[in-house]
């Protein structure tokens, strides 16, 4: 009997395909809540995870669950803990996102700096003269401050320097025994946020990250700062942004996460003009697609051949 790999949502062709070669079931989700989750995966031997919660709950009701594959980078969603204790191994994909999430940073900041987005609303709404009161700013010579320098923020960082000419600051909470380029000045988080023109988030969620862009932080910044937040939505304070904003504390942001996805459309978010906001696409193209579900694929298919995992979030005993 073939193995039955659970996909609550969609992913792409590639992932599947490379499962049904290798002679696995595919079971396809047909909802994200708690309850869908625990009747699809009862029978089920390896879940290949997008943006659904797997608590403790979720994971017990696996009964012949090996392995759950966060298809992604963030894995924020998943108790690999709980996992862990009943014998499941959790994994990501650490390698697939950068390079996509790195491009949308650096075109997100050139949207914010160019003022693409509010010049081309006003050109539909017919203001053509818009322009001449509201000039955008060159980034060459500006400096970009970075907020966790891990695989993403590395690439953003070599973009910034090497192709725009940007000055490059970056906090890391644990530099020990990293090496970093030459053209990246590590330093504190209040003297980044002091000190940079745009600043650019990304670090992982969770308890440890929450709230790490607050009131406090956002009043460090200078008035003409743009921020981009392409990490996950708990790690800026939304209510503290919106407010900052309104007192001029900062300039802008380009906002592609959000403490609630999808957001309400009643967020006050919605109704800055100097804030650009997309549906949580920092990754969203075709060829990232492509990798995560690939590389979730084949996680699934080692550990249910018997092998280790690549890149666990665990160890469960055997």
């Amino acid at each position: 009997m073939a193995y039955k790999v659970y996909i609550p949502q969609a992913v792409a062709r590639e992932g599947e395909d490379y499962l049904l070669e290798k002679g696995y079931e595919i079971v396809r989700g047909d909802g994200i809540s708690g309850e869908a989750l625990k009747k699809g995966i009862a029978d089920c031997d390896a879940m290949l995870l997008r943006t659904a919660k797997v608590d403790r709950e979720v994971l017990e009701a696996g009964k012949h669950l090996k392995i759950v594959a966060r298809h992604g980078a963030g894995y924020d969603n998943i108790d690999y803990k709980a996992a862990e204790e009943l014998g499941i191994w959790a994994t990501y994909s650490p390698f697939t996102t950068g390079l996509s999430v790195a491009e949308f940073t650096i075109s997100a900041m050139l949207s914010l700096a160019k003022k693409l987005d509010i010049m081309s609303r006003e050109l539909r709404a017919g203001n053509f003269d818009y322009k001449y009161t509201h000039k955008g700013m060159d980034l060459a010579g500006k400096t970009l401050g970075i907020v966790g320098l891990g695989k993403i923020g590395l690439q953003v960082a070599r973009r910034a320097a090497l192709g725009l000419d940007m000055n490059i600051v970056a906090y890391e909470a644990r530099p020990e025994s990293k090496e970093f380029p030459d053209y990246i000045r590590l330093t504190d988080l209040n003297t980044l946020l002091q000190t940079s023109d745009v600043v650019t988030v990304h670090v992982p969620g969770g308890p440890a990250t929450r709230g790490m862009i607050g009131a406090e932080q956002f009043r460090l910044m200078k008035p003409t700062a743009y921020l981009i937040n392409a990490s996950r939505g708990g790690v800026m304070d939304e209510g503290a942004f919106v407010e900052a904003v309104k007192k001029g504390e900062i300039a802008g942001a380009a906002i592609d996460v959000f403490e609630q996805e999808p957001p309400r459309t009643d967020n006050p978010l919605f109704s800055l003009e100097n804030v650009l906001l997309t549906p949580h696409i920092a990754s969203n193209t075709e060829e990232c697609m492509t990798r995560i579900a690939l590389d979730a694929a084949r996680e699934i298919h080692l550990v249910l051949s018997g092998q280790a995992p690549r890149f666990p979030l665990n160890r469960p005993r055997a």
